[in-house]
């Protein structure tokens, strides 16, 4: 009997698993996925910049010229904006927000 009901748990856990969002995998791999070598050199100099260890990868647009990083501060995850080389060099960091934010 105890078999009986330890599949049945068994079962009900897979069930429940199973009926999870599919989406969530991309997710999971960019929130563990580790930035590239433009986000990372514009982690550093927003950090540097705005003078806030707390920063964060928003969004990346590639280019065949330049890269645009997206970084949020603070806990706000207030907008910069990073210019960077495609090797890694920092072109350009500025404040993307409105001045409330700072």
């Amino acid at each position: 009997m105890k078999d009986i009901k330890l599949l049945a748990v068994l079962a009900l856990g897979a069930f429940g698993l199973a009926a999870c969002d599919a989406d969530t995998g991309a997710d999971m791999q960019a929130a563990t996925s580790m930035p590239s070598v433009q986000e990372q050199a514009c982690l550093a100099g927003v950090s540097n910049e705005a003078n806030n260890g707390e920063v964060s990868v928003l969004s990346s647009e590639f280019s065949e010229a330049n890269t645009v990083v997206m970084i949020g501060v603070g806990p706000d995850a207030a907008p910069w904006r990073c210019l960077v080389s495609n090797d890694g060099v920092v072109a350009e960091v500025m404040f993307a927000g409105s001045e409330g934010f700072l």
